[in-house]
């Protein structure tokens, strides 16, 4: 594995930086080889089926590395509760619900960075800064323990404490689901959820974790959510009329985050084989229209097959011109200069993993009795 600029990659690798996959099982078989091969992807995140010892996912991951000529990221959805993929792993992590203050929030963000620099990932895909208030708890959208706090100062606060913890622990965190998806209705791995905030609560409630923590400068990622949001003047509509996916809309994206917020850091989608997507665009069409919106990546965490159609589809469009050459230049900097603050894995230590174990259950003892 090397590290240099992008300049030197051929086309076939640069559209491979944009890309952010899953893998279909728990070692490098002929098929992921053969992925990894064709597709060069910039990242690669693993979920509960890739993950089943601590030493098999410390090799997994060393593995892609040394399967891509350009350090990768390597990520992974370690939150806490629900969304723990390390459950087979380390004992049970506590959800940011459970978190009420700043230590705490630092507390659980030490213990998942040491654990993801210990298994060989750079990345984690968390915190989440959706706000679920009091008038959202009555929704039914997947979201309630995975959020931090019942208010935008306290994920502000909470989830602001955690991002920084993990980016001081060598670990890049993710901001998300930009712009916000406390008050849907429904969970968008389902279907693509409406949003029916207007703009004065859209600004005071689910924008305000963004503008504060992008402001205090600490952000280095952030992932676009799947809704559409009716009420505001940035809703687009695509070219059948319906209400344009925000992780697909440039107003949300281009206008919004990086003109209006002022963010200049990597930007990429959520699963774009989420309900909310596949429902209505093909994965090819979906990837371009994500690109062209300005995110950097677009993730595609299981298909093979989507993950080949949407590789073709992206580099189709580059050569036909709708993907111009500077739009590719502008996300491939900005992926490299992340990259540039990757660290490398120390070596595997089963005593650490031992240790980390007794760590976890001491904090969630602790946090079950507040």
């Amino acid at each position: 594995m090397t590290e240099f600029g992008y300049k030197s990659l051929s086309l076939e690798e640069m559209i491979g930086q944009l890309f952010f996959i899953g893998i279909p099982g728990d070692k490098i078989d002929s098929t992921t080889a053969s992925l990894l091969e064709d597709i060069k992807p910039g990242g690669i995140c693993l979920f509960a089926r890739n993950i089943k010892e601590a030493e098999q996912t410390r090799r997994l991951l060393e593995e892609i590395r040394d399967k891509l000529s350009v350090e990768p990221f390597l990520s992974i959805d370690q939150e806490g509760g629900l969304v723990d993929r390390l459950r087979r792993v380390l004992a049970p992590m506590p959800s940011a619900a459970k978190v009420t203050t700043i230590a705490d929030a630092e507390e659980l963000a030490k213990v998942i960075a040491d654990a993801l620099l210990a298994l060989g990932f750079n990345m984690d895909f968390a915190p989440v800064v959706d706000v679920i208030d009091r008038e959202r708890h009555r929704f039914v959208n997947g979201l309630h323990s995975r959020a931090f706090g019942s208010s935008a100062l306290e994920v502000v606060q909470l989830a602001g404490a955690f991002m920084e913890t993990l980016q001081e622990n060598s670990v890049i965190g993710c901001l998300k689901h930009f712009p916000g998806l406390g008050a849907s209705e429904v969970d968008s791995h389902d279907e693509l959820p409406v949003v029916p905030v207007g703009q004065e609560d859209f600004e005071a409630v689910d924008l305000y974790p963004y503008r504060r923590l992008i402001a205090a400068g600490s952000v280095k990622v952030i992932m676009v959510a799947h809704a559409v949001y009716p009420k505001l003047g940035l809703q687009e509509t695509d070219q059948n009329g319906k209400l344009l996916p925000s992780s697909l809309s440039s107003n949300f994206v281009t206008t919004l985050l990086r003109q209006n917020i002022g963010f200049d850091g990597l930007v990429l989608t959520d699963d774009l084989e989420m309900g909310a997507i596949v429902k209505n665009y093909g994965i090819g069409e979906a990837s371009v229209k994500a690109i062209l919106a300005g995110n950097d990546m677009v993730c595609i965490c299981a298909g093979v097959d989507n993950i080949r159609e949407a590789h073709k589809a992206v580099t189709d469009a580059f050569v036909g011109g709708s993907i111009t050459k500077q739009r590719l230049d502008d996300s491939l900097s900005r992926i490299f200069e992340l990259r540039s603050s990757v660290r490398m894995p120390a070596k595997f230590d089963a005593d650490q993993m031992r240790s980390l174990t007794e760590r976890i259950t001491t904090m969630s003892q602790r946090l079950a009795s507040n």
